[in-house]
């Protein structure tokens, strides 16, 4: 069986060096030549969380030959289109590509390379990448094992391929296949909304968030605006860490310090993660914030859920990607702040 992730990026390199160290065929695929070259060199270095180096094979999407049977997507969406199309040729006719890629793009990918090919699944685990060939797990390392993904075929059912799949990624952490998939990707569409997109929009790690009464007021804010977003379509969320995500919607002030608690409890072990996002942003590029926090903007508006708090975030980030400025915290939560008093919170 030969696989592929493509997207050797800070979580595609664990992910990839990890199946490959449990004895599978797979390829690292980048379009970074510095990153390829160091991971066929030197190996994949672990850092963080993690402290190995596991020796891996590497390729640009130019180098690809053979014909996979299972492709790990871990791109962007930003580039969905190109990607996808130039891996067509590669992959095989029975093959299938695990979306494990930020916010809901499998009806994206389904479009490009047929809705019997696509797995989805989320990554629950954070990774900053570092330099060259060099990962770091930001996610403490026990909870990293525990929960590693949630996947599951898009009709629900528990198939052969799914459980296949399950024990590959089983090499990286504990894998759970989920029946409401909708719901598990909604789950961590929350999580990123909630977490990615405000740390970016603070230029913080998760930790800054935590540590600021008004960062994490404005993420309650933020995590209720996308309850609200799935109710209106019927969504049901996944239950996780013993939390029922479905009942935190805020109908009174009273409720915000119990779900301040829960986001601290549920994101302590993350505290070190710094979103791609902003990792993105000290790389000059473009973000995915358009299908992270955009995605609750333009659903919200469509749904006539009213979403201030997303809406900041998302000016906010593109604001940073058109100046090339990256956010600075002293500056942006007074920005928060002053829609927290406009709410008379």
């Amino acid at each position: 069986m030969k696989l592929a992730v493509m997207g050797a990026g800070s979580l595609g390199t664990i992910i990839g060096a990890l199946i490959s160290k449990n004895g599978y065929d797979i390829d690292l695929i980048d379009v970074n030549k510095e990153h390829v070259y160091a991971l066929n060199t030197k190996g994949a270095t672990l850092v963080g969380h993690l402290n190995e180096t596991i020796p891996v094979k590497a390729i640009l999407p130019s180098e690809m030959k053979e014909k996979y049977d299972i492709v790990f997507l871990l791109t962007k969406q930003l580039h969905n289109q190109s990607v996808l199309e130039g891996l067509l040729p590669y992959l095989k006719e029975d093959g299938t590509v695990v979306s494990l890629q930020n916010g809901i793009p499998e009806e994206q990918v389904a479009s490009i390379v047929g809705k019997s090919r696509v797995v989805a699944g989320t990554v629950n685990f954070g990774a900053t990448w570092k330099s060259p060939g060099v990962s770091e797990l930001t996610t403490e390392y026990e909870a990293f094992k525990s929960n590693a993904f949630d996947i599951g075929e898009l009709n629900g059912q528990i198939t052969e391929r799914i459980h296949t799949i399950q024990k590959i990624l089983e090499s990286v952490g504990h894998t759970e296949i989920k029946e409401n998939l909708v719901g598990a990707k909604w789950f961590k569409l929350l999580v990123n909304v909630t977490m990615s997109g405000l740390s970016t929009a603070l230029g913080c790690t998760f930790g800054g968030v935590l540590d600021n009464k008004v960062a994490l007021t404005s993420a309650v804010h933020i995590m209720d605006e996308v309850i609200r977003t799935a109710k209106a379509q019927g969504i049901t969320f996944i239950e996780m860490l013993g939390i029922d995500f479905n009942q935190l919607q805020v109908t009174d002030e009273s409720q915000i310090p119990h779900r301040m608690q829960l986001l601290t409890y549920a994101f302590t072990p993350q505290r070190s993660l710094k979103a791609s996002m902003l990792q993105d942003l000290e790389k000059g590029r473009k973000t995915e914030i358009d299908y992270i926090n955009g995605v609750i903007k333009a659903k919200g508006l469509q749904l006539g859920v009213d979403t201030p708090f997303n809406n900041l975030v998302v000016d906010l980030v593109k604001k940073a990607e058109e100046t090339q400025q990256l956010p600075v915290f002293e500056e942006n939560i007074k920005y928060f702040e002053e829609l927290l008093n406009s709410k008379g919170k």
